[in-house]
Order: C-alpha cells, then structure tokens, then sequence
C-alpha cells in the first residue's frame, strides 16, 4: 500500500520554484510538473510499474481507487488529501 505521508512539492521545492526566473503561469506550471512527477512514482510503485509503462486507464483506476478509500474510510484514508465537497461548488451552475 502507498505511503500515506507522500508530499509532493516540498516547500523548500516551492522556493526554488519562487527563484526561478519564470512567469507566474511558468512558475505554476514548474510546480504541478513536480508534483506531477512524484504522483506519478507513487502511483507506478503502488501498482507495482515503471512510470514509464503507466497506462491512462492504470492512472484513472488509480484515482478511482483513491476516491473510494476517501469515500469509505474519509479523508485520511487516501493518498490525495483534498476534501472533495469543496469541489461541489465548481460543477454548479
């Protein structure tokens, strides 16, 4: 099972991110890059794959998974901490 304490941008990442010379949308853009990266090596070592052999359908399972522990067992149970209710109020409307 994944390693619930995952951090995928660390802040001392977030300020070399700040130091960089880069826009904004390049700085945001370096920062999910990152983070991105490290989602996906924790997800390939939970599946037991390379990053590299990872399919689309492998990732959207992944994250289904990840949503139905967070579901049953809450938040704390998941690797993806955020608190889906919030995310209600992006889809109305």
């Amino acid at each position: 099972m994944l390693d619930q304490s995952v951090q995928f941008l660390t802040p001392e990442e977030s300020a070399d991110v700040d130091k960089a010379l880069l826009t904004s949308p390049e700085k945001f853009l370096t920062r999910l890059t990152i983070s991105t990266s490290k989602l996906l090596q924790a997800i390939a070592s939970d599946l037991e794959s390379s990053v590299e052999d990872l399919t689309p359908q492998q990732i959207i399972a992944w994250f289904e998974a990840d949503s139905k522990r967070k579901q049953a067992e809450g938040v704390n149970a998941s690797v993806l901490k955020w608190d889906a209710a919030n995310l209600d109020d992006l889809t109305a409307g």
